[in-house]
This record gives C-alpha cells, structure tokens and sequence, in this order.
C-alpha cells in the first residue's frame, strides 16, 4: 500500500490556501481534502508494516506545533514541477518529522535521506506548464494539533488520499 505521514492542518488554514489557490494559474491545483505537509513519504509498504507503524506512531509524545507560513514558492527551476506554501523552520516540527522517521525505521521501513524543507504542496504542474503565484506577503501563524497516516491512491484525475489513522499533539 502506497503510504506517507502528514502534518494536519487546521480548517481556518486550509480556507487561506484555498483562497490563495484561488489566484494561481498553469498547473493542476491540489483539492482541499489533500492539502497536508508531509512529514515522510513511504512508498509501497505491506500491510502488516504499517500496521507496526501504527503501534510506533501512537507512542509518539509531542506537543501541538505552533507554526508559520512563509511566502509561497516552486521547485524545479526553470521547470517547475509544483507550486507550494513554505514554512517557516521550526525546531519542534523538525523534531517531530525526526521521531516519525526513526518510527518507520523501528518498524522496518527505509526512508532516503534528504533535506527537510516543510511545505504545502498548492498546484502540480507538468514541463509545459508555467506556473503564475500570487503576491503574498502575509506570514500568518497557525496551531498543528494533529498528524496522520495516509493511504494514497494514484488515477488519472491525480492522487487520492484515505486518513488511515490519526495521532493527537498533545504531549
């Protein structure tokens, strides 16, 4: 089952996006229901894997994440691949990203290392596309009072998500 682990976001955030999306031109926009900041993507994973994961997730201890957006961006240079909302670095959601992957290490699965640059993913875009942002200027602050674990399902109208299970910060 193709899985990942994603910081929830609260409904007054989602609403901003959602109007932000609102001006964003040149890409495939992402549906509320999947806005998410993904904290580690697992790939194809057994059943009975993630149901380890589960058991190690629910150990986790941490409090609610007080965050902020920080202006809105694009990866892929002169070829974008998505448009996204940036967060501003914060040590207790990279501590909390850190006890994720050593929970899916404990439960046998592999995550690559890479850079933890937090994101909400706002529009995908294909080579042809030329994405056009918004001005935004606010940084607005938000609480994450939860994360959870996602199935993903991939169709040609694009992915699809399924909360699996969900895990309070309120440690």
């Amino acid at each position: 089952m193709r899985a990942f682990v994603g910081l929830d976001l609260p409904d007054e955030l989602l609403g901003l996006l959602v109007r932000l999306q609102g001006g964003m031109r040149g890409g495939r926009i992402v549906p509320e229901e999947n806005l998410h900041l993904t904290l580690a993507f697992l790939d194809d994973q057994p059943e009975d894997r993630l149901e380890d994961l589960h058991l190690e997730l629910e150990a986790i201890w941490a409090g609610a994440l007080d965050l902020r957006l920080d202006g809105l961006g694009s990866f892929g240079g002169g070829r974008p691949r998505l448009a996204f909302a940036a967060l501003a670095e914060d040590p207790d959601l990279a501590e909390l990203r850190r006890l994720v992957r050593r929970a899916a290490s404990r439960s046998g699965i592999r995550l690559p290392e890479e850079r933890f640059t937090p994101h909400i993913t706002l529009m995908r875009c294909r080579a042809q596309d030329r994405p056009v942002l918004p001005v935004f200027e606010d940084r607005p602050d938000f609480t994450a009072r939860s994360f959870s674990l996602f199935r993903s399902t991939l169709d040609p109208e694009g992915a699809r998500y399924e909360r699996l299970a969900t895990y309070p910060l309120t440690g």
